[in-house]
């Protein structure tokens, strides 16, 4: 049995890890290993998300039967049973099935179709998400043998996404790199297409059982950028599927965000996923999902970048307005302050950062070379 010696020694490690600012994976890594020492549990799905969307991206996961991933996504979004954006604005950032069913998981829509067909009994819920959006989810699984979850061990892990989210927040900031010299102008050593460059527009459809019918040359390429799969779905990134089952749970009517989402490629590279109908149905028939990949653009790389450093409303209208070359007299006309004051809020914004100097903060915000 835990106790809370037990509790309180992991959550202080949770911290250290924290504090020692990890990469989000690591990061992740970690917490989930703290949490198997003090709770048992069988399986569990953690991606990061879209702050905005709430759209998964970059997922850890360890479940049974990975040819149902597709099945198991569309089902997650469609249940309204411990949805993430619905935990974001309760007083406690953790649920669970039998608690919010009232012992009836049957009330779960990707338990009665799917988890009940694994052994699953019970499933913690855990948001992370803060005044800046939400930066990901965490389901536990528990089968018949583990029992049910206490409530001890609920508010155990409220209080580990109380210390976590601001945490995996700062590893998505830390995924905009200082960017070096302008790499569009080298060739790669393979020939074709130089480094940075991101391939044109892709566009992929899907069915309504999230399996891939088509889609365009310049797809695959994007599709090699994305983080790969499971086997046997290595060439379906879950951030297509993901994007995709937001659009379903969009047209339900269980979530109103809309569905994109921003992914990360790696080197100071971000995409943006968008879903949508292919157009209207041809003989009484659904039209298939179509989900666009493109380079990120600038300022939805901007958005992300000042929610993940937690900018100020002041501070992100002073980057906008330094994206478009004004200057620090011309700012503070826009908005009504001083220039000491405009200075004043970059030079916090270089702290928050780690940069010294405008042009290397828009650099690393825009993906561009100082």
């Amino acid at each position: 049995m835990t106790t809370g010696t037990s509790w309180s020694r992991s959550l202080e490690r949770i911290r250290l890890l924290g504090d020692s600012m990890p990469d989000s994976h690591a990061l992740r890594a970690g917490v989930l290993a703290e949490l198997g020492r003090v709770m048992p549990f069988t399986a569990f799905v953690w991606p990061l998300s879209d702050p905005v969307t709430g759209a998964g991206v970059s997922p850890m996961a360890r479940f049974p039967y990975p040819e149902d991933l597709p099945q198991l996504i569309r089902l997650k979004y469609l249940t309204t049973v411990g949805r993430w954006t619905t935990l974001a604005g309760r007083g406690s950032p953790v649920t669970t099935l039998l608690g919010e069913t009232g012992g009836n998981p049957s009330q779960s829509l990707v338990w009665e179709r799917l988890l009940s067909r694994y052994g699953v009994s019970d499933v913690l819920y855990a948001g992370f998400s803060d005044k800046y959006g939400y930066w990901g989810w965490l389901d536990l699984w528990r089968t018949t043998d583990q029992g049910a979850f206490a409530a001890e061990e609920v508010r155990f892990v409220a209080a580990v996404v109380h210390r976590v989210t601001p945490a995996l927040r700062r590893s998505v900031s830390r995924q905009f790199s200082r960017p070096g010299p302008t790499p569009s102008t080298k060739a790669s050593p393979m020939g074709g297409r130089p480094k940075a460059d991101l391939p044109p527009q892709g566009l992929l459809t899907l069915d309504e059982d999230m399996a891939v019918v088509g889609g365009t040359s310049s797809v695959d390429e994007w599709l090699g950028l994305l983080q790969a799969g499971p086997s046997p779905f290595q060439r379906v990134p879950a951030e297509v599927l993901n994007v995709a089952a937001q659009l379903l749970a969009l047209e339900a009517g269980v979530d109103g965000h809309p569905a994109w989402s921003r992914a990360y490629l790696g080197s100071g590279r971000w995409a943006m996923l968008r879903a949508s109908r292919m157009g209207p149905a041809a003989s009484g028939s659904t039209p298939p999902l179509a989900v666009t990949i493109q380079a990120c653009p600038p300022e939805d790389r901007l958005d992300i970048f000042a929610r993940s450093f937690g900018l100020t409303p002041r501070q992100r209208e002073l980057l906008e307005l330094g994206t478009g070359g004004v200057d620090t007299a011309a700012m503070a006309t826009a908005l009504g302050i001083s220039t000491y004051t405009v200075q004043d809020q970059f030079k916090q914004v270089f702290d928050a950062c780690g940069v010294r100097s405008r042009a290397t903060l828009l650099a690393m915000a825009l993906g561009t070379a100082p």
